[in-house]
């Protein structure tokens, strides 16, 4: 099991206003992760293709603390029946500008919802990103767009914006 120590998550999280041209040729995975019905911190419980992850977040916005450890499929299994509120999606791996970006989009209730975030190494990088066109509204300072309250809140009661972001597309 490899094991990462807690360290600070700085990311920037957008709306997306179209997808980018070309984006499905870009590196992929589905990804499917559940939350513990737990206050004060979002744990998470992911499988990322092949691989397994618990995850522990603690704060809101653009700088918070994250702690990532690596767990087995046997692991994620048995913790898996402990989690109230799921999400579905698809990541694609877009490089821009020396940074890479994650363009999630969500599956099953939440089927063709877009979400592109941007992770750095520094507030300074952060604060100084310029987003490509295809962007659309800035979310990162917006708890309404976290995904444990995207997992934990029901579709009639998503954010509007998010509901408009949503695009269809034929997966590969």
């Amino acid at each position: 099991m490899d094991k990462k120590r807690a360290v600070y998550e700085i990311e920037r999280k957008f709306l997306v206003r179209k997808l980018p041209r070309d984006f499905s040729k870009y590196p992929n995975k589905d990804i499917v992760q559940g939350y513990l019905p737990v206050s004060g911190a979002a744990v998470r419980f992911r499988r990322c293709g092949d691989t397994y992850f618990e995850t522990v977040k603690i704060g809101r916005g653009k700088k918070r603390v994250e702690a990532e450890v690596e767990i087995t499929k046997e692991q994620f299994g048995k913790l898996w029946p402990a989690t109230d509120s799921h999400i579905e999606k698809t990541r694609y791996v877009i490089p821009y500008n020396g940074f890479n970006i994650e363009l999630d989009y969500y599956h099953g209730r939440m089927e063709g919802m877009l979400v592109a975030e941007v992770e750095f190494s520094s507030v300074r990088e952060c604060d100084s990103f310029i987003p490509p066109e295809w962007f659309g509204k800035e979310v990162t300072e917006d708890g309404r767009f976290s995904n444990l309250a995207l997992a934990r809140t029901p579709k009639s009661a998503l954010p509007r914006d998010f509901l408009r972001s949503s695009v269809k597309f034929a997966r590969k």
